[in-house]
């Protein structure tokens, strides 16, 4: 069973880099009225101050079965794991050499995007069946395990489902959109 949803976090993304970027206001008194070019090593602090960049999120379910499997008996426990997956882009990891500005254009080299979280959701994971031999007692442990497994298989379907590709592409779009915004006219955006 598998569903896929994305939300994009782009709208609370450039309102929080543009606050941070500018402050409140300009040097001409107004919000915003005439942006100052900055070097490149003040922006690359100020891009750096945003961090994670996170830009997809997927809703997906798994059903994971995992067996503890004895001579004496087997123990069983059926899944449905709901978890949420998270990528982005660390911009912490950019260096002074990926940021590059002359005049109104802007050079960015992103690093690679990455998973930035895993997790389940409690409200809707539930076990489906939990079957235990005659001669066994319960696992209190094994629902444990399945609950490990199901994260590690959805970061994995995650990526199977190309979510460091879109988180990729979303970065470069909502940096561009910042950068055309903040006063760049011409802004190139790579990946290493």
């Amino acid at each position: 069973m598998f569903k896929k949803a994305m939300t994009v976090f782009g709208p609370v993304a450039m309102i929080v880099a543009l606050v941070l970027f500018f402050g409140a206001y300009s040097k001409t008194g107004g919000l915003f009225r005439q942006p100052q070019m900055a070097g490149g090593a003040v922006l690359l602090r100020q891009v750096q101050t945003l961090s994670q960049l996170v830009t997809v999120k997927y809703v997906l379910e798994k059903v994971v079965d995992v067996q503890d499997v004895k001579w004496y008996g087997d123990n069983r426990v059926l899944l449905l794991a709901h978890g949420i997956v998270k990528a982005g882009i660390n911009l912490d990891n950019l260096r002074a050499a990926d940021l590059r500005v002359t005049g109104k254009k802007i050079t960015v080299n992103l690093p690679p995007p990455a998973i930035t979280d895993v997790y389940l959701d409690e409200h809707h994971t539930r076990v489906l069946d939990y079957t235990k031999a005659p001669l066994r007692p319960y696992d209190k442990d094994l629902e444990q395990n399945a609950r490990a497994q199901a994260v590690d298989e959805l970061r994995l379907l995650a990526i199977d489902s190309e979510i460091l590709k879109d988180a990729r592409d979303r970065a470069k779009a909502q940096l561009t959109a910042l950068f055309l915004q903040i006063g760049f006219t011409d802004v190139e955006i790579n990946t290493r």
